[in-house]
């Protein structure tokens, strides 16, 4: 067998190690799968700078690891500019079974990497990754700040005071008016509920019944902190906005690939993709005309995926690696279970609140989709079907600089129209209607 990278390593990684292990041919030809050694080194950056001398020492130019949760982030950073690394999936490179050591992953993972049977995982550059770290965190303060509602909530409640049951949000204008004049020591119903604003006020009486409590001093000692904490979050998450919009703009588009044969004849619109780069601000934009996605939706899936879609291949690969494409496990010629792979966690759960709110609006191909799927397969599986649907019109959308291209309510009705007429028709003649078909005449 050739030999695709005489000098390779690998290495597995661990919280407080790395075996690593480096693979060079032989002089006297003797070792057919070269001269291995291996090595262990701690995880402090002087360990790491150790570690890539080591390597450098030995002419290597190509390594792997394993993508092992968070701990090969260090490893990465300090070496990834001086190697080739391949962070590769751990069920890729299963070991033999009964022979599972750290020094036998090391060793079979650079075996593998120097017979090029190893695929890459998709790294971003750095200022993506930046990007990353940015939305990931304004959706880990956007969950804190529903934690911390819902707690406001539950005082409410301890409190017997409705006004949940009353107010779609608690932390709106009226709620919020309310709230203060709680603090402020008010306790009568009727007065705060003429603070309500805007709708809110034809819903007065029942506002006045939603406020009769027995609120104490210990629950507005808690409303105050709890208040204060969800006013600090807001501010957070506005500058976290501010500082991903400016990202968005300052992030140079790099420039898209010439897709190969093998991607273009799984990928019919490949070719056709346009040959200037798409700007992060522009794409943003484009992918904020997908119903359901709206703007931080959008930031979150250009943060996550990049601007150049030729690096996935087709539509179906992108939902595959985003883990909202059907599994695929056949044996023996039969089916077994479909459930989705983890894929990208973070990406999988903004796609999956996307496709909630998608649906909700009227008229679209996504909310037919999705109706028309929850009377067969249930709500849940028809709104995991809704995230793969938004997956593949981005893919489109990016890959030809488009924007979204609404197909109708009425898209399905039209792919099986004679079906449907044939089955509406026996439902009506069934009824006891007799029924003539004449078609309309064009308007």
């Amino acid at each position: 067998m050739d030999v695709l990278f005489p000098h390779g390593a690998g290495w597995d990684v661990h919280k407080k190690t790395v075996m690593a292990c480096r693979v060079r041919p032989d002089p006297a030809g003797q070792q057919a799968d070269g001269l291995v050694e291996l090595q262990e080194f701690g995880t402090m950056t002087a360990d790491l700078l150790r570690l890539s001398d080591w390597l450098a020492a030995a002419g290597i130019t190509h390594v792997a690891m394993e993508s092992t949760g968070e701990y090969w982030r260090p490893v990465y950073n300090l070496l990834e500019g001086n190697f080739t690394i391949f962070l590769v999936n751990a069920a890729h490179v299963k070991q033999v079974p009964g022979r599972k050591t750290d020094k036998a992953d090391a060793r079979w993972l650079a075996k593998l990497m120097r017979y090029g049977l190893l695929q890459a995982r998709f790294i971003p550059p750095v200022g993506q990754r930046d990007l990353r770290d940015l939305t990931r965190y304004r959706t880990k303060l956007v969950q804190e700040r529903s934690r911390e509602v819902n707690r406001v909530q539950g005082v409410l409640a301890r409190a017997n005071i409705k006004l949940a049951a009353v107010a779609t949000d608690i932390m709106g204008v009226s709620g919020r008016a309310i709230l203060a004049a709680w603090l402020a020591g008010r306790a009568d119903p009727a007065p705060m509920a003429e603070l309500a604003k805007g709708r809110m006020r034809t819903k007065m009486p029942l506002l006045e019944q939603a406020l009769t409590g027995l609120m104490r001093d210990h629950h507005r000692r808690l409303l105050a902190l709890q208040l204060a904490h969800v006013d600090f979050l807001d501010e957070q998450i506005a500058t976290l906005s501010v500082d991903i919009t400016h990202s968005l703009m300052t992030l140079a588009p790099g420039a898209p690939p010439t897709p190969t044969a093998e991607q273009a004849d799984g990928n019919p619109g490949a070719l056709d993709t346009p040959t200037e780069p798409l700007s992060f601000a522009h794409a943003v934009s484009v992918l904020d005309t997908i119903p359901g996605v709206e703007q931080r939706g959008a930031e979150l899936l250009v943060a996550e995926w990049g601007t150049e879609m030729t690096r996935f291949g087709t539509a179906a690969c992108l939902a595959a690696w985003t883990g909202v494409a059907p599994g695929n496990d056949e044996r023996a010629g039969k089916h077994r279970s479909g459930k989705t792979r983890p894929g990208n966690r973070a990406l999988r759960a903004g796609l999956t609140q996307m496709a909630h709110a998608a649906p909700r609006a009227q008229g679209p191909y996504v909310s037919a989709l999705c109706h028309r799927l929850a009377a067969r397969r249930g709500k849940k599986r028809a709104i995991l079907a809704v995230a793969p649907s938004i997956v593949v019109s981005a893919f489109h959308m990016l890959s030809r600089h488009a924007p979204y291209h609404e197909l109708g309510a009425s898209y399905f009705d039209h792919q099986r129209r004679h079906h449907l007429v044939d089955r509406l028709t026996r439902r009506l003649e069934h009824l006891g209607y007799r029924v003539s078909l004449e078609p309309v005449p064009a308007t």
